[in-house]
């Protein structure tokens, strides 16, 4: 006999603070609860959060932060999505396109033309079916010790109508979200 798992109406919402707790909360105590220690980087924190809570529990969370880059030698900013988190016991339901939905959403009132993350291989098709696209080259971020070149796919994706991803070496002008 198969169960299915039967999930409650997902809201997102924007959370006031997003905290160790509350990430261990989504995904458990791991030493490196999003599978990527091995890059050896220095990350920022986001300074917008959304979650999804269900009977109480936050269930799934993504971040955004606004960050400097320069495209060739064009100098403007990008908004960055990071510590997208769901909980693995819930992994498949949707929850991800609906917390990274929102957050893009809200990213879309914060001026830059772009959105930016960094993610795994294995989960560039998660993201690609959300509609960001894979950058081709290199990015180079800030970390404590100099420009290094982000280990991590780069993805991007327009929060404005007709905003292509311009052409030019990329250089994130600070530590990566």
């Amino acid at each position: 006999m198969t169960h299915r798992l039967t999930l409650t109406p997902t809201t997102v919402v924007r959370l006031a603070q997003y905290t160790t707790t509350e990430q261990i909360e989504i995904l458990g105590d791991s030493a490196d609860p999003f599978g990527v220690a091995d890059a050896g980087l220095t990350w920022l924190p986001k300074e917008h959060h959304f979650g999804i809570r269900q009977k109480g529990r936050l269930v799934a969370h993504a971040g955004l932060l606004r960050l400097p880059i320069s495209v060739g030698e064009v100098c403007t900013q990008v908004v960055g999505v990071g510590g997208v988190a769901v909980a693995p016991d819930l992994r498949g339901h949707g929850l991800a396109r609906s917390v990274v939905s929102a957050a893009v959403d809200h990213a879309r009132t914060m001026g830059p033309r772009h959105g930016l993350l960094f993610c795994r291989p294995a989960l560039v098709p998660l993201y690609q079916r959300l509609g960001w696209r894979p950058l081709e080259q290199d990015v180079h971020v800030e970390q404590p010790e100099g420009p290094v070149i982000m280990p991590l796919r780069t993805m991007w994706t327009p929060l404005r109508e007709g905003a292509d991803w311009p052409a030019g070496e990329v250089r994130v002008l600070s530590l990566p979200m």
